[in-house]
């Protein structure tokens, strides 16, 4: 197997007679012999591997054992890069005619010993598919990462995060070149109630300025009358069960977790943790695109359901949409192992976090099962002085179905209006004309770029996490409030990819590239054609902009460092721009800059500065540490947008005016 964590429970569900051992991830890669240390031949495209470093004791150990052993079965995890694995381990081990191939997408006692009734042969497309997209990505992360480096000082470059960085950047510049408009809404209170002005003589009212309210305010009158109560029945549907993607991202938006953060989490929920005695998995395998569920599944969920909320609460099994991008159903959507261990039950044996991640997996994949929920949409219509129309708009469950199980989307949340009838007159509680200004389009946050790519089909499951980390790790980008910020080096390499690279790194070409791996997976072509291509429009452009590109030099900061007298220069890390030795790494002196808040008070010896924790969350500290380890929070003050500061007129940062007055 692939993980040391997962052999001791799956040695006991198989008994007497095996051993179970762990490669611990890859024992080969790709060598860096040969012609630009691609470890390819650029003529034939055949890679040449080598033994991981720090892999021969552990592999002499295998070797011996697979040598002593009737039969060798190779249990490494169920997609493209575990084929892989379990090839080169073959390869390695010379296990030649003895070993066997076993896939399974749970570690439970039932899906083991189910999985040793179907051994298989490797299945050398997948291992194709899987030593293609390598070669790709050792093409552009050699040949591409040393041009940036030495033209622009950037770190790296990749097929599939570079397309990240790009739509960051480009969602940047937008955000930077916004021109902000003003403009107003009429909106009031009644009861409890949401008011807003919607028309003016039957067409829609746009307000520009605050003396197009003030017109409006002197045309009102008091009495509101309700014109029109319109009701239709709404179904909401139930949501597919949990893919890789969709768990990242609805652990980014309701948990907060970052998705390297989501990715190490399923992966121990997964694996297994303790329970009483045993090592149990919690999770089926956490790096799918499939929102297919087991037959078994599908019936303990329908039964669950029954016995739980009753028949009428029994959904449909949900089917994947044939056009959508890419979609490999190699195994399930993520779900639970045992419906039985509720989130409830579960306490007792997961961390907190875990138990957070189990609890909207488990959720999820029990609602994708249930009904449709029923909503009763209502909108009341009411009319003032003839000609001005205000709305008020919300919901009512008429039957929860799914609800019972999970929650909707924050945009989606139920808005219950009051009881009214036709002709009533009402007076609204308040009624205000609000400043506000246009946004530029909203950053990214981890999550929306999440489902761009898997929309756009870049990127596979098991890229996402890793591209988020490589993206900050390289300086490229930083989260800040949840906001994907692209910083000035993210944008300057970005910059210079576009100008050289353009028709290769985009989203339409590396889609099409993810979509010929997966035909290569199905055995319908030979990988070679496809490299060669790649190769013939990639490398005359490199050989171009390494004649052309403008070589830019480190940016000095003008001051010597205290510790070797070198330079001090600017970097890029995953915190931002900063000030190091140009002598690194035989110097690692770092350059405390920021804002100052003065001697801490606690030491007195130390000055309180500006840092980040390894959640990219900004706190003060002083730079005594660890002598002193005086902290406090840290809030970024905020400006007014509007230019406005009336203590009576404002309210949540925004302009208002009273109408009622």
């Amino acid at each position: 197997m692939e993980s040391p964590t997962k052999t001791k429970a799956v040695e006991k569900y198989l008994g007497d007679g095996y051993l179970v051992l762990s490669s611990e991830g890859h024992i080969r890669n790709l060598s860096t012999k040969g012609e630009f240390g691609l470890g390819v031949d650029i003529e034939t495209f055949e890679p040449t591997y080598k033994m991981e470093r720090g892999k021969k004791k552990l592999v002499k150990k295998l070797k011996q054992e697979a040598k002593d052993a009737d039969l060798v079965i190779l249990a490494t995890d169920p997609d493209r890069e575990g084929e892989a694995i379990a090839y080169h381990l073959n390869e390695v081990l010379k296990c030649n005619e003895k070993s066997r191939r076993v896939r399974f997408n749970e570690i439970t006692k039932d899906a083991v010993l189910e999985a040793f009734k179907h051994q298989t042969d490797l299945d050398m497309n997948l291992v194709r598919s899987q030593e293609t997209r390598r070669i790709l990505d050792r093409f552009i992360g050699f040949r591409l990462s040393k041009l940036l480096q030495k033209k622009i000082k950037s770190k790296s470059a990749g097929r599939v995060q570079s397309v990240a960085l790009k739509l960051v950047v480009e969602r940047e510049k937008e955000w930077q070149d916004f021109i902000s408009e003003e403009y107003w809404t009429i909106e009031g209170l009644y009861k409890k109630a949401i008011v807003k002005l919607t028309k003016f003589n039957d067409e829609k009212i746009e307000l520009k300025l605050e003396a197009d309210v003030l017109k409006v305010k002197k045309a009102l009158k008091k009495d509101f009358v309700v014109m029109q109560i319109k009701e239709i029945e709404k179904n909401r549907k139930s949501p597919n069960p949990h893919t890789t993607s969709t768990m990242l991202q609805e652990a980014s938006s309701k948990l907060g977790f970052a998705s390297n953060k989501t990715s190490l989490i399923a992966q121990q929920l997964y694996e297994g943790i303790k329970v009483k005695d045993n090592i149990t998995g919690f999770i089926t395998y956490p790096r799918t695109d499939s929102i297919r569920l087991s037959d078994k599944f599908i019936q303990d969920a329908f039964d669950y359901i029954t016995i739980k909320f009753g028949e009428k609460y029994l959904g449909e099994v949900k089917i994947s949409a044939k056009n959508k991008k890419n979609v490999q159903d190699a195994h399930e959507a993520i779900r639970p192992t045992d419906l039985i261990m509720t989130p409830e039950m579960a306490k007792e044996y997961l961390s907190r976090d875990q138990l957070r991640l189990y609890k909207i997996i488990y959720n999820r994949a029990l609602a994708s099962l249930m009904a449709n929920a029923k909503l009763l949409s209502k909108t009341i219509i009411l009319n003032n002085n003839n000609n001005y129309e205000f709305r008020m708009t919300g919901s009512t469950v008429q039957f929860d179905g799914f609800l019972k199980c999970s929650a909707l989307d924050e945009d989606e949340e139920i808005a219950k209006l009051p009881v009214l009838k036709p002709n009533q007159i009402i007076n609204l509680n308040e009624l205000f004309g609000i400043q506000h200004f246009t946004k530029p389009p909203s950053r990214y946050s981890e999550a929306k770029l999440i489902k761009t790519l898997e929309e756009i089909g870049v990127g596979r499951p098991s890229t996402y996490a890793p591209i988020m980390r490589t993206l900050k790790e390289r300086g490229y980008i930083i989260v800040e409030n949840k906001a994907i910020k692209a910083t000035e080096k993210g944008i300057l390499t970005s910059d210079k990819l576009q100008e050289y690279f353009n028709d290769i790194i985009n989203e339409t070409y590396t889609s099409t590239i993810e979509e010929s791996l997966d035909v290569i997976a199905h055995g319908e072509t030979d990988p070679k054609p496809l490299l060669k291509e790649f190769w013939e429009r990639f490398e005359p452009r490199i050989e171009a902009a390494m004649e052309l590109m403008e070589e830019i030099p480190v940016e000095k900061a003008g001051i010597d460092c205290p510790e070797c007298g070198r330079d001090l220069v600017y970097r890029y890390g995953k915190y931002g721009k900063f000030i190091a030795c140009s002598g690194f790494p035989k110097c690692r002196y770092i350059h405390q800059t920021g804002p100052k808040f003065g001697p801490c008070p606690e030491c007195g010896v130390g000055e309180i500065i500006l840092k980040f924790n390894k959640r990219y969350q900004r706190f003060k500290a002083c730079t005594n540490y660890p002598n002193c380890q005086y902290t406090d929070s840290y809030k970024e003050e905020k400006s007014d947008q509007t230019g406005q500061n009336s203590d009576n007129n404002e309210h949540n940062g925004l302009y208002r005016i009273n109408l009622l007055k």
